[in-house]
């Protein structure tokens, strides 16, 4: 591949934007701008990306010509930044979750289609490797009829003391691990087991002093009668992400909590009798420890339904699906009763 396919720009240059910067370099995509308020980050990213900053996205998009656009600031800012550019027509990529409400993610949804531009939610686990051939293997009737599904993502901060930039504030972030980690987990839920019917949750502020949730636990009923448990926590030691789906005739389980994530497919042969005893197939994945590997390839995704009209791997109306999940979660820790969604 020789020059840039597209011209892209980022909006908000944290922590999270390097994999996009990153995931853009991989497809051959050019990044030419970025916005973000803080002057030492604007000053930093300017150097290490060779590209121009802007204290304001507004100021960007009206001067910088581009094709596609990465979306990595704070929650409450998803919408504005997005409908600016998909208003223009500007291809838009837009970290999780697509917006705090549906009310935005419905006309988020609609400037997409009005304007032809594709409008991709960054659950970047849809290009996992692992999750990719979980879900064939799903698709395919190898475990037979999903039955019950156990989703987890977790971690501690890294030991930090203080919850890490805006994640703390109800305002800024909209909800805590719930809406952080679960939304993730909640599109893998409808990625693996179809549409949910009601969700049951609770939650609890535990270790951090901070206005949102540091600890969830969700259990979903599916449309299909298949249950599920989606557990989040910024109070687990270490970091954990798995997931393990239960079947009439398999399981699949894939997890990094006790060494590389590997991907497991058990089942059993006839004439087995023993409780333990199954067949196994394992699936190694080259580079699966690296968590930034599925971002990259989730850009690059995205920069693929632009160039050659391939599939989106996650929609709007699929982000939008997730952040209805966890609303109707949080409802349910409120009225502590379970919630049809």
């Amino acid at each position: 591949m020789t020059g840039p396919l597209l011209n892209a720009a980022i909006i908000g240059a944290g922590a999270i934007s390097l994999r996009h910067f990153e995931g853009y370099q991989l497809a051959g995509a050019n990044v030419v701008a970025f916005a973000d308020p803080s002057e030492g980050t604007r000053s930093r990213r300017e150097t290490e990306w060779n590209a121009r900053g802007y204290l304001s996205f507004e100021e960007m998009l009206e001067r910088e010509d581009i094709q596609a656009l990465s979306i990595c600031t704070p929650n409450a800012y998803h919408a504005p930044a997005a409908l600016a550019a998909l208003r223009r027509g500007i291809h838009v990529l837009c970290e999780k979750p697509l917006s705090l409400d549906l009310a935005a993610c419905d006309e988020m949804i609609a400037a997409a289609r009005e304007s032809g531009a594709i409008l991709q939610t960054n659950h970047h686990l849809r290009s996992n490797p692992a999750v990719q051939t979980a879900k064939r293997l799903i698709d395919e009737g190898r475990i037979g009829r999903v039955t019950f599904m156990r989703l987890r993502q977790a971690h501690d901060w890294g030991g930090a003391e203080e919850v890490r930039g805006a994640f703390g504030s109800l305002q800024a972030s909209g909800g805590g691990t719930l809406l952080d980690n679960g939304c993730h987990m909640m599109d893998l839920a409808r990625h693996f087991g179809g549409d949910v019917r009601s969700i049951f949750a609770r939650m609890g502020t535990l270790k951090f002093d901070i206005e949102v949730e540091d600890t969830s636990v969700a259990s979903l009923e599916f449309e299909s009668g298949a249950l599920g448990s989606v557990e989040n926590a910024w109070t687990a030691t270490g970091w954990e992400e798995s997931f393990a789906v239960y079947g009439s005739e398999g399981a699949l389980e894939c997890s990094n909590r006790l060494g590389d994530p590997r991907l497991r497919f058990v089942s059993r042969s006839l004439g087995s009798g023993s409780w333990g005893q199954t067949d196994e197939t394992w699936y190694n994945f080259a580079g699966l420890e690296n968590s930034a590997i599925a971002h990259h390839r989730s850009v690059q995704a995205f920069v693929r339904s632009i160039t050659e009209g391939a599939p989106i791997v996650c929609t709007g109306e699929d982000g939008r699906e997730s952040v209805r999940l966890v609303l109707g979660g949080y409802e349910s820790a409120r009225s502590g009763m379970s919630v049809g969604v």
